[in-house]
């Protein structure tokens, strides 16, 4: 909501795409339909069940938006693999991209590694990840994570 909030104050032309499984599982709803009351806001839903907005991926909603129009950024956050498709979507349409990576940290202090994805540790590196930092890590986005002692296991 912050990053949308700043955008709308600024006043750049934005899109907000939401996914979930079930409509109960939607965040900030009311929050977004405050905001596209009082901004040129648009806002999509999708659910898997198909209970509130378009049934389908949330992922598949973007792609029709960036392959649609002129998209200066696309911003991300949500699990690796949703977060992979982006990623790839962005690519493919020649889109600057920043993600928020979800990963579990245990120390949060950078020492233990549970967070780590390739040379970066998302709880000192990130949360955020730009695209080159993400086409550095590829090969372990959405493929790997670590435990608790930061060994690799897949996801």
């Amino acid at each position: 909501m912050l990053l949308t909030s700043k955008l709308l104050k600024e006043k750049v032309k934005t899109t907000v795409v939401e996914g979930a499984k079930t409509r109960s599982e939607l965040l900030f709803v009311d929050q977004l339909a405050k905001l596209q009351q009082k901004n040129s806001l648009k806002v999509i839903y999708t659910t898997d069940d198909g209970s509130y907005g378009t049934k389908g991926l949330a992922t598949d909603a973007a792609e029709k938006v960036i392959s649609f129009g002129r998209v200066d950024a696309v911003y991300v956050c949500g699990n690796e693999a949703m977060t992979v498709k982006v990623y790839k979507l962005a690519e493919k349409y020649g889109t600057p991209l920043q993600a928020s990576l979800e990963r579990f940290m245990y120390c949060a202090m950078g020492i233990c590694g549970s967070c780590v994805i390739g040379k970066y540790r998302v709880c000192k590196d990130g949360p955020v990840f730009n695209q080159t930092q993400l086409k550095e890590v590829e090969n372990e986005l959405g493929r790997l994570k670590r435990d608790l002692k930061g060994e690799k296991i897949p996801i």
